[in-house]
């Protein structure tokens, strides 16, 4: 931005002309009697030469020292606020820059937290899948032996029952009718249970 080198001519130029403008009526002034406005006078005329030498001497110096002054406070402040505005503006893009990464960081640690949530529940699944089938054999092999061993429990039981049913039909025979065949008895023992279906 730049600013020009003497931002204050205007005021320079109003000041020369209210001095001629003050300057210009004196003769007239003291035509009408004023003694201090009275140029006749020599005192007058050094008064009036020492008041333009000062007023000289004030204009130069704020020309030349107060405005140069003024002037670079003006730009030093113009430079100062660009600069704050340039590193407000490359924080807030710095800003900007985090948010969006902070924003796809995020967004995939929340993709990669469900992939994981979902792998772990599929594992799981499986996991109980197979514990499941395999409780299942075990269960499956525990009754089929538990069968084997009744079926073997019965038979042996209707062995059991058949040797105790003949020989105390044999022993009922030979009590009531002397003595019996064997072979009629046990005959006759294995069609009474083949009849209640335990042969």
């Amino acid at each position: 931005m730049t600013m020009p080198r003497n931002p204050f001519r205007r005021l320079q130029l109003a000041g020369l002309l209210l001095a001629g403008a003050a300057i210009a009526p004196l003769p007239a002034l003291a035509g009408e009697g004023m003694p201090q406005l009275d140029f006749a006078n020599p005192l007058t005329i050094w008064q009036v030469i020492w008041m333009a030498v000062i007023f000289l001497l004030l204009y130069l110096l704020v020309r030349l020292w107060g405005l140069p002054q003024v002037a670079n406070v003006v730009d030093a402040r113009n430079a100062s606020i660009l600069s704050d505005l340039e590193t407000a503006r490359q924080a807030k893009e710095r800003a900007d820059a985090a948010v969006t990464e902070l924003t796809v960081v995020t967004r995939k640690a929340h993709a990669d937290a469900q992939a994981q949530i979902a792998a772990a529940l599929d594992k799981a699944k499986a996991e109980a899948a197979a514990q499941s089938e395999a409780a299942n054999a075990r269960l499956d092999a525990q009754l089929e032996a538990a069968e084997g061993r009744i079926a073997a429990a019965r038979n042996a039981a209707m062995a059991a029952l058949r040797d105790v049913a003949s020989e105390t039909a044999r022993n009922m025979m030979d009590r009531l009718l002397g003595e019996a065949q064997a072979t009629q008895v046990d005959n006759a023992v294995g069609r009474a249970l083949a009849g209640r279906g335990q042969a």
